[in-house]
């Protein structure tokens, strides 16, 4: 069953397409941007393997014969010297690219991120195609045009809003991944349903064993549920100047618990951190009832995400945080829960209260 989103967006709307194969289509989803003169295909090294050579042979179909450039996997590999690497290799390709060339990020969220910087900044500013290949990526980064590069300051610090031209979802690709991976797309799952859909929540906690086993129509909901939320975020505030911060929940305790773990920690275990210690802040504020932030540790636990930290600092968090790119004017904002299903902002956590969301978590 083929699914259809619209991230409505003016001038650079575009389709979401999400079915079972689909990485078949990627040649005719290119096709149909219209003047495509060449592509160029991004993966890392793991994924290419899987699904290069269907990538190519789908381009090569619509008459594209797109070379295939690869990076190591993983998060540290997401920098500007992975990005210029990329870039030269971009502009050497033969036959020589030009403004009508389309670059296709074939990949998880590190490869979208990666490549969708080249695109913005090559020739200044080329098309570009996400084929996301793991359910973090299917359900949040694939979806909304923030490209980038991680910095030793801190995760995401280099980038820019770089819409993509189409965005091509294969559920059947999530059959490759490990538990694991499948758990740090749920995360954001869960993030999407505490922002706006509480029934979004159940409906993740009774799937979790049809999505484990790879249930393609169970996955194909769930991605269709999760990019809807995500459309109508983004549609409503493209840049995050309002609305598109309620996204951050999870992610401002968590990235700073991922660069202080080195990034070793998964994306998705930090934010399922993150959010736990954010619902703690909600909690001690008075604006979210105590059975609500038990309901979404007992449900991140039964998908096998963490609900228990030791050894986090509050004084080297708060350091993290303050340089990360949320912060304003020197204060750091958090997305507090208020409910599942709807969220508020605010920037005035002091240091002790974090120390005791924290603590909460030990």
């Amino acid at each position: 069953m083929t699914r259809t989103l619209r991230v409505e967006l003016g001038e650079r709307s575009y389709d979401v397409r999400i079915a079972p194969g689909a990485v078949s289509d990627l040649g005719e989803a290119t096709a149909r941007l219209g003047a495509v003169s060449s592509g160029v295909i991004i993966s890392d090294e793991t994924v290419a393997a899987h699904y290069g050579r269907a990538a190519g042979e789908a381009l090569r179909a619509v008459g594209l014969d797109a070379p295939l450039l690869t990076f190591p996997p993983g998060e540290p590999h997401k920098t500007f010297a992975t990005y210029g690497e990329l870039l030269d290799a971009v502009l050497q390709c033969q036959p020589a690219i030009d403004r009508r060339s389309v670059i296709i990020a074939l990949g998880g969220g590190v490869t979208g991120d990666l490549a969708g910087f080249v695109a913005a900044t090559c020739l200044r500013g080329l098309r570009f195609v996400q084929c996301p290949t793991t359910l973090l990526a299917d359900v949040d980064s694939a979806v909304g045009g923030k490209t980038g590069v991680d910095h030793a300051a801190g995760k995401n610090l280099i980038g820019a809003f770089h819409q993509p031209s189409a965005v091509v979802i294969d559920v059947q690709t999530l059959g490759t991944l490990s538990d694991a991976e499948l758990r740090n797309g749920l995360a954001e799952c869960v993030k999407h349903a505490v922002i706006r859909d509480a029934d979004l929540l159940t409906f993740i906690d009774h799937g979790a064993k049809p999505f484990f086993a790879r249930d393609v129509d169970a996955l194909s909901e769930l991605v269709a549920r999760n990019v809807a939320i995500k459309a109508a975020v983004v549609a409503g505030d493209e840049r995050e100047y309002g609305d598109r911060a309620h996204l951050n929940f999870g992610h401002t305790v968590g990235h700073a618990i991922e660069v202080d773990a080195d990034y070793t920690l998964a994306h998705g275990s930090a934010v399922a951190l993150g959010m736990l210690v954010e619902s703690e802040l909600a909690v001690g504020r008075g604006l979210l009832a105590r059975d609500a932030a038990d309901r979404l540790g007992d449900v991140l636990e039964r998908l096998g995400l963490p609900v228990r930290r030791a050894g986090l600092s509050a004084e080297r968090l708060g350091r993290l945080m303050q340089r990360d790119k949320k912060a304003r004017a020197g204060k750091v904002r958090f997305v507090l829960p208020t409910a599942i299903g709807s969220v508020t902002v605010v920037d005035d956590v002091t240091d002790d209260a974090l120390r005791e969301a924290l603590q909460r978590i030990a």
